[in-house]
């Protein structure tokens, strides 16, 4: 049955800015009764037809399928990382709860980068050249650093919320991190296994794609900027701001993306015995000689997500959702706004690393078409407060990319709470001749 001709009530799970844009969308649907968001933020609270359910952590599987069944939920939607890779969505269908997320067997997709590694080389799909060490293989590790001879890029094998890849600069910066990871435990159990890769050149992007297993419907690619400061400089993050789509890629190149790349990557998975479906995302550079897999994530990204919902139509969303879990994403047509949309993040001070919070925020009404997704938020007696270290999430759209951009710059500038920083170059590589990025 169509999403059109139901009244659904969704349970969300999670607590930032994907989120909150997740069920911003939803909420504008008219096939959707009402969306609960599990724990959900100050930015969910006040969404119409929407309504938190704080006292349910995204980690107490048995309180929300509880909360699932009590609620009479007709779609579970699984947001974070370690949810779905923990494999919630199995405990959902288990009991009975249509849900929209991999199962644990095929999110591992994400939870191990060696085991995606291996599958790219298996299905041969194009990515850099690795080599992967075990935590009491270091001077084999540093060994094979010497060997290179080239710049690397370092990756903690497990989840390690967004910040396990590390691109070192120079010889000595690599045995800095791989000292860090492998003897001093950085990353805890996720780093246990690295990954020592071929550094590329060229340009990154996001592609977002819905897959039933079979069929897939990619969105417009987007592009990250995952490093904290400006001119790329800084530590990697979860993310700092996207832009989409992205004018450098051709419909050519995305039809060989589509097809070398994302369905390899699907018929690989399956054939695995680990059938996938639900969101898988693919981290791409654009190289001098094709795209190759950068990484993948068996999720909605975040922020891709927030740009990526005002690109399109109010009904689509609970259709795609629905579609793949029913199996019948074939059936689908996806239409996309012709225009651009931009979001910039908002973070607290010392993001990545130990950040602040509990600062009190203060907010200007965000000019027309801009949407200020909450991230690390809670209000606390009345007042808005920070708690995370990506706080908001400022989006807009544009017929053109300066003018979505721009209008995500001006809402962020409504904003303010004590060491808030935001990059002031989102997509500056884009209005002007695309430059090269590295990873």
């Amino acid at each position: 049955m169509a999403a059109e001709q139901r009244n659904l009530k969704i349970l969300l799970i999670g607590k930032g800015g994907r989120e909150h844009a997740l069920a911003w969308k939803l909420t504008r649907s008219r096939s959707v009764e009402h969306v609960y968001v599990a724990p959900g933020n100050a930015g969910t609270e006040a969404l119409p037809k929407a309504s938190n359910c704080r006292d349910v952590a995204s980690d107490d599987y048995p309180g929300l399928i509880r909360l699932a069944q009590t609620l009479g939920i007709d779609l579970a939607v699984v947001g974070p990382d370690d949810a779905i890779v923990g494999g919630l969505g199995d405990h959902f269908r288990e009991n009975g709860i249509p849900c929209f997320a991999p199962s644990k067997r095929a999110a591992v997709i994400e939870g191990s980068k060696d085991y995606a590694k291996d599958l790219m080389y298996r299905r041969c799909i194009p990515t850099a050249s690795y080599k992967t060490f075990n935590k009491t293989d270091y001077e084999k590790a540093k060994e094979y650093l010497k060997e290179l001879g080239h710049r690397v890029v370092i990756k903690a094998d497990g989840l390690a919320a967004g910040k396990g890849v590390i691109l070192p600069e120079t010889a000595d910066e690599a045995r800095e991190a791989l000292e860090d990871i492998m003897l001093n435990g950085k990353f805890g159990k996720a780093g246990e296994t690295v990954l020592i890769e071929e550094y590329l050149e060229g340009y990154e992007i996001s592609v977002l794609t819905f897959t039933d297993g079979r069929s897939v419907l990619s969105l417009p690619p987007g592009q990250d900027h995952k490093r904290a400061l400006d001119g790329n400089k800084g530590l990697n993050t979860g993310g700092m701001g996207v832009y989409a789509p992205v004018s450098a890629v051709s419909a050519a190149q995305m039809a060989e993306i589509e097809e070398t790349i994302i369905r390899s990557t699907i018929r690989g998975l399956e054939l695995d015995g680990r059938p996938f479906n639900g969101m898988l995302f693919t981290g791409i550079m654009m190289t001098p000689l094709g795209p190759k897999v950068l990484e993948y994530n068996a999720r909605f990204g975040d922020p891709e997500t927030q740009s990526m919902v005002l690109l399109l139509p109010d009904e689509a969303l609970p259709e795609l959702l629905l579609a793949c879990v029913e199996n019948r994403l074939a059936d689908v047509k996806l239409s996309v706004s012709s225009g651009f949309a931009c979001n910039v993040t908002v973070a607290a001070g010392g993001y990545p690393e130990s950040y602040r919070t509990g600062d009190t925020i203060q907010m200007d009404a965000p000019p027309d078409g801009v949407h200020v997704f909450h991230a690390g938020t809670e209000r606390v007696g009345g007042e808005l407060r920070t708690a995370g270290g990506r706080v908001f999430s400022v989006a807009a759209t544009g017929n053109t990319l300066e003018e979505a951009v721009s209008a995500a710059y001006e809402g962020a500038k409504g904003i303010r709470f004590e060491g808030m920083f935001y990059r002031r170059d989102i997509a500056a590589s884009s209005l002007s001749p695309v430059s090269s990025d590295t990873h």
